[in-house]
Formats: structure tokens, C-alpha cells, sequence
């Protein structure tokens, strides 16, 4: 029992899944009696060492916080040591070894106010149970199903479809969501209900897909951090379609990103970005963008 709630450690002696066969894994787990009406429980640090290993043990407050949940009941480590390494190291004594857990509990009181923390938590929790789901929407043949009222104080545009005049706020059938791909629209929930940009691949096209969905639903703090990804990995190959793209949803802060971006590149790599399917496709569809590029330079080239 630590910071009120009961914990297990679990190893596993040939890993946890065939990925890790040849390790050991060690994975802190928290009683299922432990759940708060299967919401976030705890947020938790935690190292694992042997018994023996002091330095190790030390390094509990710069470990990562993990949350422990109904969705994520496990943290630990899948390749914690080579299982030949540990059968030949000294930690090995007469067939056996100990495992020390250290756990540091972050946030096992309430708020002044009497609240519980982590209601993003909470809120994914509503989301994920579909516990009070009210509406449905149909995207691209998947279903989603969602709270009207969190839809609505979230997103003006949802505002105003589900409670406005328009056909989706009395319909009793699943809303359509032409022209977005299901998990662009997975994303846009998850962050409707937990104000935290989604987990997602390294995908820039995904990553503008989502700008455009924000943009769509009037998500103005979605958009901005989708703006702040997308200007932070920026290259030859998608400055083009990234520019076309701030221009086509008014992102002024990303698309001066790219003609900077534009500008500091060499004669070399100005005629490979001009060679691409996507600079001829900028130009031609919006050359109001190019002739903003060609008066930058303009100007540069006078200022120097």
C-alpha cells in the first residue's frame, strides 16, 4: 500500500511479449480495488532497481510521471535486462533475486476547492465509456458516439449544429462528417475532451488534416498547436504544401515560418523545392502566395 492505493509488481521471466522474448520485464501494476469509479487513480514516478543497486535508486524524482487508469492499469519497463545478462551477473544469488520498486504518489489529494484533479481524465474516461453518449456521427463508414453538451461548450460549430436550428440538432440519426478521414476525427474528439493534443505517428499529412478539422470546428487552441508542430518540421519536401496550406486557413504565424524557411535555402535546394508536385501545385492554385514570396525577397535583397 503506498499513497493510498495497492500495488503489484509484475515480472515476467521471457518478457511480456514475443517483441521482448529475450528480456526480462518488470511492470508496476495497481489493484484493481484500487480504482476511483474507474477513473485516473494516481499519477505515479517510479524506478525499478535491484536491491543492490544504489545509484539507480536515486533517480526516482527525474523519472517520467505515468498515469495509472482503467485504460492503462501497468507501467513498467519490457526490456528491463537481458535474461542471459542476469543469469550471469551478480544480482543472481543461490537462483534468486530482488526487485526494488521506488513509487513516488503525486496526486493523492484533492484541490483546495474539495475537486478531484486530472478531470481530462475523467472526461476521456466519458469518451472512451460512452457512458450519456447522446449523439453518433458517421465518418467515412466508422461510428463515433459523443456527449452533445461537452461537443457544444467545447466548439461553437458544434454549438451550432446540435442546438441550433440546423437538421443535426433534432435528428435522431447517426451525423455525417464528409471529407475527414475517422481517425482525424478521433483525434478532434480526444482533444474536445481532454484539451491535450493526441498521440499520433509522425505523419505530416495527418498533422494537417487535423489543422484543417480544428479549423473546421472553430478549435482555435487545436489549431494553434497543430501550427507549432508543423513549423517546428518543416523541410524541402513539405514547406510547399504546408505553405498552400497556412495560406488556404489563415495560419499568418506558420506560413512566416515557411517563407523563412524559403529564404535561407541555397540556389540547390530552391530547384529541388521547385521540381516538387507540391511548389507547382502552390503556384498555380494560389499565386497570390507566390507573389508574397517574390516581394520578401525583394525586400531582403534591398535591405542587404
Amino acid at each position: 500500500m503506498v499513497g493510498g492505493h495497492q500495488w503489484v509488481i509484475r515480472y515476467y521471466p521471457n518478457g511480456r511479449d514475443p517483441s521482448c522474448a529475450d528480456f526480462i520485464s518488470i511492470y508496476l501494476g495497481l489493484h484493481a480495488g484500487s480504482y476511483i469509479g474507474n477513473h485516473v487513480a494516481a499519477k505515479v514516478k517510479l524506478e525499478f532497481s535491484f536491491v543492490d543497486d544504489v545509484e539507480k535508486q536515486k533517480r526516482i524524482r527525474a523519472t517520467e510521471t505515468c498515469g495509472f487508469s482503467v485504460q492503462h492499469r501497468s507501467w513498467g519497463f519490457p526490456k528491463f535486462m537481458r535474461r542471459d545478462v542476469l543469469e550471469r551477473s551478480a544480482h543472481l544469488k543461490g537462483d534468486c533475486f530482488t526487485i526494488r520498486c521506488d513509487i513516488m504518489v503525486c496526486n493523492t489529494k484533492e484541490d483546495a476547492d474539495g475537486t478531484l484533479p486530472d478531470i481530462h481524465e475523467h472526461f476521456d474516461y466519458l469518451l472512451q465509456s460512452k457512458v450519456g453518449a447522446d449523439v453518433t456521427f458517421e465518418v467515412s463508414g466508422e461510428t463515433f458516439v459523443a456527449h452533445r453538451c461537452v461537443l457544444a461548450a467545447r466548439s461553437k460549430v458544434f454549438m451550432a449544429q446540435l442546438f441550433g436550428h440546423m437538421m443535426e440538432a433534432t435528428t435522431s440519426t447517426a451525423i455525417q462528417i464528409k471529407d475527414m478521414k475517422p481517425k482525424v476525427f478521433a483525434a478532434l474528439l480526444s482533444f474536445i475532451y481532454t484539451d491535450s493534443f493526441p498521440k499520433m505517428d509522425k505523419d505530416k499529412m495527418w498533422l494537417q488534416d487535423l489543422l484543417v478539422a480544428a479549423d473546421r470546428y472553430d478549435l482555435q487552441r487545436l489549431k494553434f498547436l497543430c501550427e507549432k508542430q508543423l513549423s517546428e518540421d518543416i523541410d524541402v519536401g513539405s514547406v510547399a504544401s504546408t505553405l498552400a496550406l497556412a495560406d488556404r486557413h489563415h495560419c499568418h504565424g506558420l506560413k512566416e515560418v515557411c517563407f523563412k524557411f524559403i529564404q535561407a535555402q541555397s540556389p540547390e535546394c530552391l530547384d529541388k523545392l521547385m521540381m516538387t508536385d507540391g511548389w507547382q501545385c502552390t503556384v498555380t492554385t494560389y499565386p497570390s502566395v507566390l507573389n508574397e514570396l517574390v516581394a520578401k525577397l525583394v525586400s531582403n535583397q534591398k535591405k542587404s
